[in-house]
């Protein structure tokens, strides 16, 4: 009894398949296997005579090189800009002074940057209308110390 006979153009409708699937599944691995099947389906194309027990060896073979290499494929490296805070708010702030609108009480208080009131952290109890000098950031709360002068 002959088996079924898988012809070049299986591999590549599957490596169309799973281009497409890529696009829907997070991650980066089907577009891997993808090109693995279309490997497989030029293979095939030039050696029509391999057995489906082959196919399937070199489509595994292929897959997993190609996910393996796909390690080494260098990625995108975020550009140097003249606005590197531009999307991170709160680090924007570093080194401005502000004035206390509620006091710093057990280390937490409030200060208006512009016209929204933000959270500060200080390592000090400070009172209302102190000026203070905004050092670091953590998320949406800016650490603060007491401003010089």
């Amino acid at each position: 009894m002959e088996g079924v006979r898988i012809v070049f153009w299986h591999w590549w409708v599957a490596a169309v398949l799973l281009g497409l699937l890529e696009m829907f599944v997070p991650g980066a691995a089907l577009i891997w296997l993808g090109l693995a099947a279309g490997v497989v389906g030029l293979t095939l194309l030039v050696l029509p005579d391999l057995s489906w027990q082959v196919q399937f060896g070199a489509f595994a073979v292929i897959a997993i090189a190609a996910v393996a290499a796909s390690r080494f494929v260098p990625t995108r490296r975020l550009e140097e800009t003249d606005q590197p805070t531009l999307n991170r708010r709160a680090e924007q702030y570093l080194g401005r002074t502000l004035r206390l609108e509620t006091a710093i009480v057990n280390g937490r208080g409030r200060a208006y940057v512009g016209d929204s009131l933000w959270t500060v952290a200080g390592v000090e109890d400070l009172p209302q209308d102190t000026a203070v000098r905004v050092v670091g950031v953590d998320g949406a709360l800016l650490r603060v110390e007491r401003a010089p002068g």
